[in-house]
């Protein structure tokens, strides 16, 4: 069993080490996710590059060492991400 955020904006996730299931877009105009691993704001160690994602879900198993901090851009996207 996991958790669960939604967000539309650029936030962090988990502050913890852990496991990024996948996400889920809910909607979006041409909206971008990166992921990357840390508790904080920090960008420094990228678990993926931008990410243009369509309606729907995505699969994104990965462990983390230190948490999942999500950067959101472009013009709009709602996304429910998965993790534990």
């Amino acid at each position: 069993m996991g958790m669960y955020k939604n967000m539309t904006a650029t936030a962090n996730v988990a502050n913890a080490s852990g496991e990024l299931q996948g996400f889920y877009v809910n909607s979006t105009t041409a909206g971008t996710i990166q992921f990357y691993d840390s508790a904080t704001t920090t960008t420094t160690t990228p678990i993926t590059g931008a990410i243009t994602p369509a309606v729907g879900w995505h699969n994104l198993p990965v462990s983390t060492a230190n948490g999942i901090y999500a950067v959101i851009g472009g013009t709009a996207l709602n996304v429910t991400i998965a993790y534990k």
